[in-house]
């Protein structure tokens, strides 16, 4: 070949390979533009502020996938609710008014407060009912949240999208320089998944797994974070997945705040699991990345075995197999844009003093045991109890002394790890098999993940509040779990709370209510109960079941000031538990009833 033709080919050959490198460069932005254009805006719910809140759950419709909407049901809105900021200190008032078809609750997950006002399965309201739960907010800044807590209705309630987040904020967290202007570096995320039965226009198949990710109730979520640092809350908001989470580039980010509150300082991690009903706040640097892209991930190929969520999609128990299932996805799909005009590009070097119960000071230690439950005939179901029992209604767990510091010891003997939540107080985890916890789970908790296997001490002090008639809760946060009672109750006993409680006064006037033949002992055919009125009002006085179906009307009347004697006859009603629900103006109280067989 001569130079000419040497020459020739060489300009044919960089010309060629020049081509072969564009087509794939041109590819590959198509592909990126494809990606990006595919990425659905991350919904960030509203936000309500203030000392008084109007919260309405309703039926609705959600546009989750291509084709028809799915029926759901939120709160003021199609799915979900508002976020709710309380100010530490403040008191707050809340009117829910419960416009589905069935009966629901609303629980304060993480509050301290009354028992009244806590919204477990002791406080149904009705279809077209209202209740309003006041108190004052001690809790520290961190984040909360509410959801439904209806007795074997809680998975399905979950799955139709009912609850909401809470934000807490008090004088300490906001001294610190964090970001925390809302949906723009102070960014909410709810982690959950669902499964679409796509031959029914994509209903939520009831299902403890589900096939597809969402965030904030957004399938494919992105998002445009500024180039500082940013902070996310994280709420695992499952009915039973665990969540392995991390960034595509394995990145370090900062555990500022655990369930209750902040950590003493900023603990760096790539990982952090959470399980269902834990929150977790984080701030993550995107300082100087502008134009740059990261993924939140589940690194879910990492649980352990015997973490939910760890299960293939070819498990060999259908109602565990699921296409996210010992996998990893996204979670969120963050594009760096540009800084905020005063971001925050310095993080704290410390952020509390927590100071915690001391173990020589402790009144009492609790055992509860997680065993592996048996059906009537003794085979094995697919879910846990505490200490050989499933939840009763009319059986009090434990008694606590209000004042008491108390251990309490979890000791987990079944095949699977449980998240165990327990209502009205926040704990600190003294250790898991004889060794203090990480750093990240060293504050302020509500939740804790007990492993297969292992055995979680923590420590915590019941104060304020006493009632020996109403209980709190505690129970494993995977719904069909406390579903099928994976549950228990215990009551705080001592002199009456001094702790002045909002709106106190008309349920102080209500609380006289006592009752006769032992009520509300189980009943099974005729009782008397008095209840004491300080004025002329109405009074609306209903007996519900554990659903929050209306069975009986026994008063409905305007009547004077005074005491007042009223007859229900238990005779014709089913064996089992009941709620009376006196009602007088905005007031309602809520007496439990066991009915027996005669």
């Amino acid at each position: 070949m001569n130079a000419a033709a040497q020459s020739n080919w060489m300009h044919m050959k960089k010309t060629f390979i020049l081509f072969l490198f564009t087509l794939a460069f041109g590819v590959l932005l198509i592909g990126e533009r494809a990606t990006a254009q595919g990425y659905i805006p991350l919904w960030i719910p509203d936000t309500l502020s203030g000392t008084t809140f109007d919260l309405t759950p309703a039926p609705s419709f959600t546009h989750f996938l291509s084709g028809p909407s799915t029926p759901t049901e939120g709160i003021n809105g199609p799915i979900w609710g508002p976020t709710l900021i309380f100010r530490q200190g403040d008191s707050v008032h809340i009117n829910v008014h419960n416009g589905l078809d069935d009966a629901t609750t609303v629980h304060w997950h993480g509050m301290h407060l009354p028992p009244t006002a806590d919204g477990g399965p002791h406080q149904p309201i009705p279809s077209s009912g209202w209740w309003h739960p006041s108190w004052k907010v001690t809790n520290n800044a961190a984040t909360y949240w509410y959801h439904p807590h209806l007795h074997m209705l809680t998975e399905r309630q979950l799955l139709l999208g009912l609850g909401g987040l809470i934000i807490i904020r008090d004088s300490l967290e906001s001294a610190l320089p964090l970001p925390r202007t809302y949906g723009v570096d102070d960014i909410p995320l709810v982690l959950t998944d669902r499964r679409f039965n796509h031959d029914s226009n994509n209903v939520i198949a009831s299902s403890h797994y589900g096939d597809t990710m969402l965030t904030n109730f957004t399938f494919n979520a992105g998002f445009t974070v500024p180039a500082q640092f940013v902070r996310f809350r994280i709420l695992c908001g499952t009915n039973e997945r665990f969540y392995k989470i991390g960034f595509s580039d394995n990145r370090t980010f900062y555990i500022i705040t655990s369930d209750g509150g902040l950590l003493n300082a900023p603990v760096p991690v790539t990982r952090i699991v959470l399980g269902p009903g834990e929150r977790v706040e984080i701030l993550v640097n995107f300082a100087g990345q502008q134009g740059k892209a990261v993924n939140m991930k589940a690194f879910n190929t990492e649980l352990a075995l015997d973490q939910p969520g760890s299960e293939p999609i070819d498990y060999p128990i259908p109602d565990f197999a699921n296409g996210l299932g010992h996998r990893d996805f996204n979670i969120l799909h963050l594009q760096i844009g540009n800084p905020t005009a005063n971001p925050i590009t310095k993080l704290p070097t410390k952020l509390a003093s927590n100071v915690f119960w001391d173990t020589t000071k402790v009144n009492a230690t609790r055992h509860i045991r997680m065993t592996d439950a048996e059906g009537a005939d003794g085979a094995p179901v697919s879910t846990s109890w505490f200490n050989g029992k499933f939840f009763d209604f009319a059986r009090i767990d434990f008694h606590v002394k209000r004042d008491n510091i108390e251990i309490w010891e979890l000791e987990n003997q079944s095949a699977i790890e449980h998240p165990f939540h327990i209502h009205d107080i926040q704990f600190h985890i003294l250790d898991r098999n004889g060794v203090p916890p990480p750093l990240e789970e060293q504050g302020w908790k509500d939740v804790v993940r007990v492993t297969s296997g292992s055995t979680v001490r923590f420590i915590t002090r019941f104060t304020d509040f006493s009632d020996s008639l109403n209980p709190y809760m505690y129970h494993c946060h995977i719904a069909y779990h406390e579903d099928a009672g994976m549950m228990g109750q215990f009551v705080v006993e001592g002199p009456p709370s001094t702790v002045s409680v909002p709106g106190a006064h008309a349920t102080e006037d209500l609380s006289s209510v006592v009752f006769y033949s032992n009520f509300p002992e189980p009943v099974t055919s005729l009782t008397k109960l008095r209840f004491r009125l300080p004025s002329e009002q109405v009074v609306t006085l209903k007996v519900y079941n554990v659903l929050g179906d209306e069975v009986a009307t026994l008063e409905n009347r305007r009547l004077p000031a005074g005491n007042h004697d009223v007859t229900f006859d238990a005779t014709n009603l089913l064996s089992g538990h009941y709620f009376l629900r006196l009602q007088s103006g905005s007031t309602v109280l809520t007496r439990q009833m066991t009915k027996l067989s005669r």
